[in-house]
Order: C-alpha cells, then sequence, then structure tokens
C-alpha cells in the first residue's frame, strides 16, 4: 500500500527535504541537518508539518462523559479551550495510544492522535460509543497543521501570520474564521519550548507554510529534531515509550491517569498497578563517554540483561550520551549502575531523571 503525503509534501520536495515513511506517511526527515534544525527551535523558531496527525470531534449530550469513559484524565466540567494530555488503555492497563483532548465548547470535544494509530483509534472509540448520545466525526482527512515551536514563536505567529495568540496559555486553544471557515490555535508542544499548534484547511496551512518561509524568521524542520527535542525533554513516543505491552504507569505517566474519577477504560488495572508496583519502569540512563545508545539495545546489570533502550542519542543540547529504557523495576532507582551493549562492547551508565533537558514552556 503507497504512502500516504500531508498537504504540504510538495513544499518540502521543493524545500529539498530527505523524505522517509513515518506512520504511512511520506514525512520530511530533515532538511539542512538534524542538529541545524534542533537548534533553531532550542534558540530561535522552527516549523513542522504535522499534518500527519489524526483528528476526531466527539459532539453531542453524552461528549464529556463518553471521553472520560475512554481517557484517563478527567476532563470533568474542563473551561471552555481547556486541552489535556492523557493516554486510551486497554482493561488490561496496556497503552492504544496518548493524545490530546481540547475541550472546544459544551459538549464539544477534538480529539488529536498519533499517526500511525489513525485506524486503530478510530476503530476502538467506535467500538465504545454504545450507549453514549454523541456525533462522531473523524476529521483528518480535512485538517492541516502546523507547529511553530521555540522561544521566538509567539512573535513570529502574531506577526508573520497576523494571528493573536499572547493571550493564550500554556494548553489552552481558541478557535479563528478565516475566510469563512474555522481554523484552530493552541499552545502545546512537543518540543520543550514554547509553541503553537494551527489545524485548519488544506488551502489555509498551505498559505501559513508559505508566509513562514518566505518571511525568514523561522526554519522548516523535519521528523528527525522533532524527536530529538521531545526526548531530551522526557516525553514519551507511542511504540517506543508507550505501546500495548507498556502502561502509563510503566512509562512514569500516573500522573495523567485520574483513578479517583468515577470509572474509565483499564482504570482498575492501572490501581492495582499503582498499588502493587510493576514489572519493568521506563528510567533514564546517561553513559560515560560518546556511544550512542540505539533503540533495541540490550541494557545490563552484570552478565544479566534487565531491560533495552527504548529511544537514545547524543543529546544535541547537552552533549551527553544519554537514552529512556525500560528495565525491571529494581534496577529502576536513581543512581543504579547498569551498562549498555552497544555491538560487541558495554558501555557503563548510570539511571538518572528522564528529563535530560528542562523545559522552557511559558507559563
Amino acid at each position: 500500500m503507497e504512502n500516504k503525503r500531508t498537504c504540504l509534501y510538495d513544499k518540502h520536495v521543493e524545500l529539498g527535504a530527505q523524505i522517509s515513511p513515518f506512520g504511512g506517511f511520506d514525512m520530511p526527515i530533515q532538511y539542512s541537518s538534524i542538529i541545524d534544525e534542533h537548534n533553531a527551535v532550542r534558540q530561535h523558531c522552527g516549523v513542522f508539518d504535522v499534518s500527519h496527525m489524526g483528528e476526531v470531534r466527539i459532539k453531542g449530550k453524552d461528549a464529556e462523559r463518553y471521553v472520560n469513559h475512554i481517557f484517563t484524565n478527567d476532563i470533568t466540567g474542563a473551561p471552555d479551550g481547556k486541552i489535556f494530555y492523557g493516554m486510551m488503555c486497554r482493561p488490561d492497563g496496556g497503552t492504544v495510544d496518548d493524545l490530546l483532548v481540547y475541550r472546544m465548547g459544551e459538549g464539544d470535544f477534538f480529539l488529536v492522535i498519533n499517526a500511525a494509530n489513525i485506524d486503530k483509534d478510530v476503530a476502538w472509540m467506535r467500538e465504545h460509543l454504545e450507549g453514549y448520545d454523541v456525533e462522531f466525526d473523524h476529521c483528518s482527512d480535512y485538517y492541516g497543521q502546523i507547529a511553530v515551536q521555540g522561544p521566538e514563536s509567539e512573535a513570529v505567529v502574531e506577526e508573520v501570520l497576523g494571528i493573536g495568540c499572547r493571550e493564550l496559555t500554556f494548553y489552552t486553544c481558541k478557535t479563528i474564521a478565516v475566510d469563512g471557515e474555522e481554523a484552530i490555535v493552541s499552545r502545546t508542544g512537543y518540543t520543550g519550548e514554547d509553541g503553537f499548534e494551527i489545524y485548519g484547511s488544506h488551502d489555509y496551512i498551505r498559505r501559513l507554510w508559505d508566509a513562514l518561509m518566505a518571511s525568514g524568521r523561522c526554519k522548516p524542520c523535519g521528523l528527525g529534531c522533532r524527536d530529538t527535542l521531545r526526548f531530551e525533554v522526557g516525553l514519551p513516543l507511542y511504540g517506543d515509550e508507550l505501546s500495548d505491552e507498556i502502561s502509563p504507569i510503566m512509562a512514569g505517566l500516573g500522573m495523567f491517569c485520574k483513578l479517583d474519577k468515577e470509572e474509565f477504560i483499564g482504570r482498575e488495572a492501572l490501581a492495582r498497578q499503582k498499588a502493587e508496583g510493576v514489572a519493568r519502569r521506563i528510567v533514564g540512563i546517561c553513559l560515560e563517554g560518546r556511544a550512542i545508545p540505539r533503540h533495541g539495545y540490550a541494557v545490563l546489570s552484570g552478565d544479566r540483561q534487565v531491560g533495552e533502550v527504548t529511544t537514545g542519542y547524543n543529546s544535541i543540547s547537552t552533549g551527553k550520551s544519554v537514552c529512556m529504557a525500560l528495565v525491571e523495576s529494581e534496577f529502576a532507582k536513581l543512581g543504579t549502575p547498569l551498562e549498555i551493549q552497544i555491538r560487541k562492547k558495554t558501555f557503563p551508565g548510570v539511571v538518572v531523571k528522564k528529563r535530560f533537558y528542562d523545559k522552557h514552556y511559558k507559563k
């Protein structure tokens, strides 16, 4: 089956981007270099095409009750414009996906899901609609999306795109009317820096991209640096730090699972995991030297394999070789010495916090 292409695909080709498959789409991995693009976001402003993400709109009298049923976080009585991060879980606590839920208005929610999971997530959500009076609109094909990220992103969105955004606080959104259509602007991000997401029709998103590129005030960024940026601040990627086998509790994301909420799918399993502990946990590991730990490499304690790397890099912002890894819980304590096998050699490391670089969100 051929990969899909976003509404900005031809723009990436024109800019000479290196294109690779990701989540069923042909996506730009880098334009200049991953280091260059990473530093642009940390220091100035970078723009990502994230039109591959999926969107679902849930409306109706039972919308809040339904979303609370499939979502680990608690959206009860949230103000309009509030955004929540959380997971959809299986009854056994395994993660279907991590996602964002936007409260757009009374009985109106906008859900943003991972590209690689769109079909699976939509099927899962539909499967649990029974008994809820809601309209379910899978609108991924309508929306394009760009993410403008970095310390200069507020000024760029306001001055280059003419979109007022400074009043948005972290994890809030608003709608704007553009030529008779509605666009959504939010302030979240997946980079550890201040930033904005804009969702709209394909034509609108293409116009915004062109304006940003013409301005010279931001760099186009590929998925390569999106991964290095999110990794440095300890944000999970589905398929690496979360999966059908890795629950939010194992991933250290229990704060997004509101176990005092009346009920949601997976609640009992997650409550049990929290009370009794889990066999494996996601940790950070810092290595001595410059060797780079990669996904799937073995984590050892002496001669015994006690886990494996989920994501690893030589961190661009800190210069350290670091990784996240899923390890047996007895080896998860901060300061625990471990080794990582890289090809035929082993390299010493130590368990550290998963946030290798401090976030710089606007408070």
